[in-house]
């Protein structure tokens, strides 16, 4: 099969990707089934990831990080889907966690977080959805309230990657509960010893066993008023512009997974026997991966245009929505596809398939409904 080299790699960015390859077979997916069990990742292998250099690699050498561009860290990303794990949440703490210091903080919150996360020794996570309030980010209820140098926090959140081990949250609040879009603000929350603080449930989903993603809630929690990111009234605007972003490291993920299920499909298919020939000389077999890699090469190629676009700060929103809800939605496709042609044995997780189906249905709604994202492309028409 011929190897495809995106667009905007070059030597440097290709071996970032080869190191990130490397890390996530032999620290992540090889330990798959005790993160599965404990349903989170242990803290050493954060660590061994900041000391490859792998966390916040578009961060500047000032703050810690690597000094590249958000490319560096798409390639991290990508080969996180390649390598079929989507459990370990180094795409929000590398790729949306730490952009929100970096483009909203104050020097000294930049000094404060960001070296620490890029060594893994500070675990970050970001507080958006509630029970009530998921794609709909101004009707979010948690509130902080201003008294004196501080905000009271009160409220409650869900389904927040690193939720059960992050050491600090940037919270989507509500100063002003009644000004809807432009009461929110964003909160950087410090965890560590916060009274008032709780960790729910680790919650029970149908993929992606080995994340701890969490409920959690906040009573009487009080926040400096320091830690603030921006000003009030600006988390609105903020989350959307940093939306486009997270969009696309999804398709950066979405596109890496579609690569090695139909890699691993050709060489299952080519090495299984069945009426005395293997699967891939039935015509049915060759068919459905001829399909199956012409759909991952044209998201391929989709998703190096989009980024293409946002190193020189030109992807706009709907373009963004594109690639997430296209490329999340043919990455069921093909791997549903490639299940089907491995069999029974598709349905077991002792193959790479099989929890590659479980953990790409969500994709298709974190970061934004599929379909809000399509409402987002059709205003732009």
């Amino acid at each position: 099969m011929n190897k495809y080299t995106p667009s905007w790699h070059d030597d440097e960015i290709t071996a970032v990707a080869d190191l990130a390859r490397d890390f996530f077979e032999r620290e992540v997916m090889t330990h798959a089934e005790k993160w599965d069990a404990q349903h989170n990742i242990d803290r050493e292998v954060w660590l061994a990831a900041g000391k490859l250099g792998l966390l916040l690699c578009s961060v500047p050498e000032e703050y810690g990080g690597g000094g590249g561009t958000f490319a560096h860290d798409l390639a991290v990303f990508e080969a996180q889907g390649y390598a079929g794990d989507l459990s370990f949440g180094i795409s929000v703490h590398s790729g949306i966690v730490a952009h929100y210091i970096l483009e909203y903080g104050t020097e000294e919150q930049k000094k404060t977080w960001l070296p620490s996360m890029a060594t893994g020794e500070i675990l970050g996570a970001i507080g958006m959805t509630e029970p009530g309030a998921g794609s709909d980010l101004k009707a979010i209820m948690t509130t902080a309230i201003r008294d004196g140098d501080e905000y009271i926090v009160n409220g409650s959140k869900t389904f927040i990657t690193n939720g059960a081990s992050a050491d600090m949250i940037v919270l989507a609040v509500k100063t002003d509960p009644k000004a809807g879009a432009k009461g929110v603000a964003l909160l950087i929350v410090d965890l560590r010893d916060c009274p008032g603080f709780a960790v729910g449930r680790v919650l029970d989903k149908v993929g992606q066993h080995g994340a701890d993603t969490s409920e959690l809630s906040f009573t009487d929690v009080r926040v400096p008023v320091s830690n603030l990111l921006g000003a009030e009234g600006q988390g609105f605007g903020q989350l959307m512009a940093q939306l486009v972003q997270e969009r696309l490291i999804i398709g950066a993920q979405a596109s890496g997974a579609m690569t090695r299920a139909v890699e691993d499909t050709v060489a299952y298919t080519k090495s299984r026997q069945a009426f005395g020939h293997s699967l891939f000389k039935f015509q049915n077999t060759a068919f459905e991966l001829a399909e199956c890699q012409t759909i991952a090469r044209m998201c391929a190629v989709f998703l190096d245009h989009c980024i293409e676009a946002h190193l020189r700060g030109e992807l706009d929103p709907a373009e963004a929505a594109m690639v997430k809800y296209w490329l999340t939605d043919k990455q069921c496709e093909v791997v549903d596809r490639c299940v089907q042609l491995h069999g029974g044995y598709g349905y077991m997780r002792e193959y790479l398939i099989a929890r590659m189906y479980e953990d790409a249905r969500v994709q298709r709604i974190y970061a934004g409904a599929n379909e809000v994202m399509k409402s987002i492309i059709a205003k732009s028409l």
